[in-house]
């Protein structure tokens, strides 16, 4: 987990994940980030079962919003995503996960999903 002492540290308790606030849909969105570079691979969605069982296997597992499943990141492709270290913003909303990345991060196999730039 992270060195970073301007992190604070937080047990997974049920008191914790009650803390979380999941859209209407059950959902929070969660950002995944590489924990060396910092760069901002992807944005998915979890449910609290998703969230913990990333937290359980160590690897990112979302809830795929439109084949209304779940999804281990590079169960597929091999392009797994190791987790390094899960926080929740201020407002309890949005999750960021900082990951060890294998291969690429986008379904398009760019190494991040935030490939284009508007101008």
């Amino acid at each position: 987990m992270s060195k970073d002492k301007s992190i604070e540290t937080i047990k997974i308790t049920p008191r914790t994940l009650n803390k979380l606030k999941f859209n209407s849909d059950g959902l929070i969105p969660a950002i995944v980030q590489d924990y060396k570079s910092k760069e901002v691979l992807m944005m998915a969605y979890m449910n609290i079962d998703s969230l913990r069982q990333t937290l359980k296997i160590g690897k990112t597992c979302f809830w795929s919003r439109s084949r209304k499943e779940y999804w281990v990141k590079g169960m597929t492709s091999g392009h797994f995503q190791y987790v390094k270290s899960v926080a929740y913003d201020c407002d309890c909303d949005t999750l960021l996960i900082k990951v060890r990345q294998v291969g690429a991060a986008c379904h398009t196999f760019k190494k991040s999903c935030f490939y284009r730039k508007i101008k």
